[in-house]
């Protein structure tokens, strides 16, 4: 979700982390894999730098919305993450990056050097997916208490604890939250969609919906009782439309959303099903 008050343009404050990067190598489409140290941790990020002439539409929580984005960046974040500003924090990462201009921000505690991608007809999806904590959208009130704290809220961008952690194979309950012997997997299925051709403010958050569409489908086919999990985030970048005003449809059943929602499942799947 987008974060309000903060741009990326605000001053970094490091609080402390030492951040270095080091770039190891190129994913598709832009992406780059990248290396740092913060607090003792060593971890990873990927870099879209797009440049300029490409709209992102996303619920990060760093740069979410429609508009031109001239980079997105999805950041691996320790398990039992614990500040309280995402937004900055991502900031002084894209800092560290020499990234200039608005750009889009996500967060995660699964590995990110461990992502994975799916191609369809110039359509590139990369996927990072963490599915410790998961569940259904649509579950009762009762099935979400614990995850209703504000220090939780998945508009602050914050990241599930192990006291919030699900037993494995079920979902998250109540009677589960903080119950002994847990063990803490992260969470968070992160997307980036990039595609080559212009799509309208309609058919931008239509890809939005058929990506999470496709994530379904492919955790369903992984042999997974889920939706998701409480803080999955989106991003669908793509040029900015001229005077045609861009594509105008990207459901599953049109050109290029029939191409989005067969390279996201492709990437889910292969990041939801254990590795041989």
């Amino acid at each position: 979700m987008a974060a309000e008050g903060r741009t990326t343009t605000d001053p970094p404050s490091h609080q402390g982390c030492a951040i270095s990067s080091v770039r190891l190598r190129l994913p598709a489409q832009r992406g780059e894999l990248r290396d740092r140290h913060e607090d003792g941790h060593h971890l990873h990020h990927l870099v879209w730098r797009l440049g300029p002439g490409v709209r992102v539409c996303s619920s990060a929580v760093l740069g979410g919305g429609i508009g031109p984005r001239a980079w997105i960046l999805n950041a691996q974040v320790p398990g039992g993450y614990p500040r309280l500003d995402p937004d900055r924090h991502l900031a002084e990462i894209a800092a560290a990056e020499g990234l200039t201009g608005p750009g889009a921000g996500l967060m995660t505690a699964a590995d990110v050097a461990a992502y994975t991608t799916g191609h369809d007809g110039g359509v590139t999806a990369t996927v990072t997916a963490g599915l410790g904590v998961r569940g259904w959208a649509a579950a009762p009130a009762t099935a979400t208490r614990a995850l209703q704290r504000p220090e939780d809220a998945e508009s602050l961008g914050a990241l599930p604890r192990p006291e919030d952690a699900e037993v494995p194979g079920a979902l998250v309950r109540p009677e589960d939250a903080g119950a002994p012997g847990s063990p803490f997997r992260p969470g968070t299925v992160n997307i980036v969609v990039t595609l080559p051709v212009a799509l309208s403010d309609a058919a931008l958050v239509n890809a939005v919906a058929t990506a999470t569409e496709a994530k379904v489908q492919a955790l369903l086919d992984a042999g997974l009782d889920c939706s998701g999990t409480p803080t999955d985030a989106v991003c669908v970048a793509a040029p900015e439309p001229g005077q045609d005003g861009g594509e105008p449809f990207a459901g599953p059943r049109s050109t290029w959303g029939a191409r989005i929602a067969r390279a996201v499942h492709t990437a889910v799947l292969a990041g939801a099903r254990p590795a041989p």
